[in-house]
């Protein structure tokens, strides 16, 4: 059964899922409707800023001590496969459009190097400075963990906070804990305005 996780909480995926090697990421979002928000909305340009659909990127940080070492450890649509073949990004979608997943990372938990102790999931807004978008734009996001052997929602995490102003966001973040990997709902938003600013935190 899948656990549903609130802001801030931590699973572990090692004593909850007994055998577990490897799991897809999944991340969703849907655009909120255009010029939905009635009078006011439009009398003062409300829903009415943003250029074309909402082009959401999740990328992947594989960290040592907390920290990108190489820049080959960020996993994202220009850099799908991290040298160690163990996190793929499963390729990039532009719009969000339709239900279930929108972006998929899988990641080889039994075997990622040991000297990788945390994986950081985060997504930002293609262009959302230059197009003038941000997550109060989106609606419905989430993450979820799966088993690759099994299919099976081991957990899910609906971000039901307001992001109005962010153009970036760290979901979720897998990490290696006693031997263990575990799993914390992040849900922070940020003011990032691209990939480059998103992981520059972590450096």
């Amino acid at each position: 059964m899948s656990i549903s996780l609130q802001k801030g909480q931590k699973v572990s995926l090692s004593k909850e899922n007994a055998g577990l090697k490897r799991i897809v990421v999944g991340l969703g979002w849907d655009e909120a409707p255009k010029g939905g928000g009635g009078f006011l909305s439009s009398l003062f340009g409300g829903g009415q800023s943003q250029e074309g659909n909402i082009d959401c990127d999740a990328s992947a940080f594989l960290l040592q001590g907390g920290k990108i070492v190489n820049k080959g450890d960020v996993v994202y649509y220009g850099n799908l496969r991290h040298s160690s073949g163990t996190v793929m990004h499963m390729g990039d979608n532009l719009t969000g459009a339709g239900e279930g997943d929108d972006e998929q990372i899988t990641i080889d938990l039994e075997n990622i190097p040991a000297v990788y102790d945390r994986i950081v999931i985060v997504v930002n807004i293609y262009q959302a400075v230059q197009r003038r978008q941000e997550f109060g734009m989106i609606r419905n996001a989430f993450i979820r963990l799966v088993d690759a052997s099994t299919n099976k929602e081991i957990l899910k995490y609906n971000l039901t906070e307001n992001y109005s102003g962010m153009t970036a966001m760290i979901f979720g973040e897998v990490y290696r804990h006693n031997g263990e990997w575990k799993f914390s709902a992040v849900g922070q938003g940020t003011t990032d305005p691209g990939l480059g600013e998103l992981a520059s935190r972590y450096m």
